[in-house]
């Protein structure tokens, strides 16, 4: 039993005249016969009565008949989702973010991605990069977005996309304002409010320890504009990435003496296959020109 058998039934069904189902189905009257007779012989009993002109559907036909249209229609649904997929119509995309990168580098990247590829659907899911890491190893997101301190698994294919600075964030009238670019010593003695997922926080850590700069940390949170609330309230300072989105009212300087950066990265699984989706987005990813748009964030 394949599907032209149960295509044929289903035309003979709805014609009831095996002459006019085979023009249906563009086969030959004895070609579309024969594989009636034998999905009779595969299910064991007349799915049809012949009488001269007329056609009639049998109990076990009629018994059938649902179930073969069901048959029919998953395997055109398949082929629906199957051909919108591959023309990128209606295709998922999932992309993993590091939730400490900000929306304003991306912004002119998706809004061309979008006019380009109307179709694909783009879920952007958030998370630290051990997080991420995990679910594109397990395939729960296509490709990452994200920086590290250290290195990347050997596992991964990693492209550097822009360097981003680390800033330091302050409220109005903080006496940090007089720099143009703040020395790592400048802030000795200052209160600091931690950005928990901010993956160079033992960097930081390790570089104020070796500048002999001591820091108190007053405040922690996941959640970046919380932390800079309270920066902006006047509770203390904090590490910033320089592309991040700022609310009004906090000032915010270059890391100076020594300057910290960090490499933003496209990361996907080595030798993993790319969906029509994936693939469109990654080669979008690497052509889009991250040089004018950090001339235009500035």
């Amino acid at each position: 039993m394949d599907i032209h058998h149960i295509r044929y039934f289903l035309a003979v069904c709805e014609t009831r005249n095996f002459t006019r189902a085979a023009e249906k189905c563009n086969v030959t009257q004895p070609a579309l016969s024969r594989a009636i007779q034998q999905l009779e012989d595969e299910v064991g009993g007349l799915l049809f009565r012949r009488e001269r002109n007329l056609t009639h559907i049998t109990d076990l036909g009629n018994l059938l008949r649902p179930r073969f249209q069901q048959i029919q229609d998953e395997l055109t649904g398949v082929r629906t989702e199957a051909s919108r997929f591959l023309c990128l119509s209606e295709a998922p995309l999932k992309v993993g973010i590091m939730c400490t990168i900000g929306p304003r580098r991306f912004t002119g990247l998706l809004t061309d991605f979008n006019m380009r590829h109307k179709g694909i659907q783009l879920q952007l899911i958030e998370g630290v990069p051990a997080r991420l890491s995990d679910l594109l190893e397990t395939g729960e997101i296509d490709v990452a977005l994200m920086s590290t301190a250290t290195s990347f698994p050997e596992r991964f294919d990693v492209t550097s996309l822009f360097r981003e600075r680390f800033m330091l964030a302050f409220p109005a009238g903080h006496r940090l304002g007089q720099y143009d670019a703040i020395p790592i010593a400048a802030i000795d003695g200052e209160i600091y409010l931690r950005r928990v997922n901010c993956e160079y926080w033992d960097y930081l850590t390790d570089l104020c320890d070796a500048q002999g700069v001591k820091t108190l940390v007053s405040y922690s949170s996941e959640r970046e504009d919380w932390i800079q609330n309270l920066v902006a309230g006047g509770l203390g300072i904090c590490f910033i990435p320089e592309y991040s989105a700022v609310i009004p009212g906090l000032q915010v300087r270059p890391v100076a003496e020594p300057e910290v950066s960090r490499e933003v990265c496209l990361v996907t699984v080595a030798g993993r296959r790319f969906s029509p989706a994936v693939s469109v987005f990654v080669g979008a990813v690497k052509s889009y020109g991250w040089a004018k748009a950090s001339s235009r964030s500035h």
